[in-house]
């Protein structure tokens, strides 16, 4: 990139990384976007007090969101590197059962609580779950094959389990959502 702004996006279209123009809130724009925000909130939570082996799943999983992001733009048409697989699925699994083993079993719903990087890592959560709703907006031959509306469920669940971690090492238990009788 020689400079950063080009101006042919100051019509409202922007190119696809096939070549076409589309409008800025076409559906795989939104889809786009909703992975770009997951993204820069993981950076966030990678800012907290953070220990190694939790950052450096998070930014594993930063260098997979920019891989949907190539796979997104390009409506899927991209190489097997630039794709996401079953195996980054698989791979999001292990990890959700390795930490998994060192949590208590949840008895009930907990509120996006806890310490400020268990917080964050819960906004992360639910900016998977746009960006998994986003993918469901997508009418194309492309995403029924695509691995990306597996591996974005999986990504909420992996965050859910990683905010309650964060919680825990962080000395914190996890708080109850208590229901209020008014």
């Amino acid at each position: 990139m020689s400079k950063i702004y080009t101006r042919r996006g100051d019509d409202g279209n922007t190119s696809c990384a096939n070549g076409s123009s589309v409008s800025k809130n076409n559906p795989i724009i939104e889809f786009n976007g909703a992975i770009d925000e997951c993204n820069c909130a993981l950076g966030v939570a990678r800012s907290h007090t953070i220990d190694s082996e939790l950052d450096a799943a998070l930014k594993q999983i930063q260098n997979e969101l920019f891989i949907a992001g190539a796979e997104i733009s390009s409506n899927g048409d991209v190489t097997a590197s630039l794709s996401i697989t079953q195996a980054h699925i698989v791979a999001l699994e292990t990890l959700i059962d390795q930490m998994e083993e060192q949590l208590e079993p949840l008895t009930q719903f907990i509120l996006p609580a806890g310490s400020p990087l268990s917080a964050q890592l819960h906004v992360c959560r639910s900016l998977a779950r746009r960006a998994e709703r986003r993918c469901a907006d997508i009418k194309a031959s492309w995403i029924d094959k695509s691995a990306l509306p597996a591996y974005l469920n999986r990504l909420s669940d992996a965050l859910f389990v990683f905010a309650r971690i964060a919680c825990k090492r962080e000395g914190k238990s996890d708080e109850p959502w208590i229901v209020s009788q008014s």
